[in-house]
């Protein structure tokens, strides 16, 4: 029986504590401010099972009522093209395991369920970003490197 479930509303304070973590990994000074404003939407997309959006964690060995780790995707269309033309893509984020969890397979187990909701979605391929810590465990998992140029605005 595997460890991993998919996560509920009833999770969601536990799923922000757990992107807090990995957001604090990449900025140790990084405010929890956002986290109350937060916890609304979160809630509504972890209650709608059939939605593009999906959680998987795994419950804290020792610790009851905690998360030990966590991923998260959605699912998005975009206009097909060469290798996806049906235009579903699946996109991963909020990677993260509690540190006193760390190093037990949970985040590959997690990783596993969401590829495997992907597929069952028909997305044509995955994307992520990766820190560096985290590239080795998706390249073994079959993720390459990205040659497509990214670039953000923020609204």
């Amino acid at each position: 029986m595997s460890l991993v479930r998919r996560a509920t509303a009833e999770d969601a304070e536990e799923v922000l504590r757990l992107r807090q973590v990995m957001i604090a990994s990449m900025n140790p000074d990084a405010s929890t401010d956002w986290q109350a404003a937060s916890l609304p939407a979160l809630r509504a997309k972890l209650s709608d099972p059939d939605g593009g959006f999906a959680a998987f964690v795994v419950d804290h060995p020792g610790r009851p009522d905690a998360l030990a780790a966590l991923v998260v995707g959605t699912l998005e269309y975009r206009i097909g093209g060469p290798g996806r033309p049906g235009g579903l893509l699946g996109y991963v984020f909020s990677v993260a395991t509690d540190p006193d969890a760390r190093r037990r397979g949970y985040a590959r187990a997690c990783m596993d369920e969401l590829l495997q909701w992907f597929r069952e979605r028909g997305a044509g391929h995955v994307m992520l970003t990766a820190s560096p810590d985290a590239e080795p465990l998706y390249a073994s998992m079959g993720f390459t490197r990205d040659t497509t140029p990214s670039m953000r605005l923020y609204l």
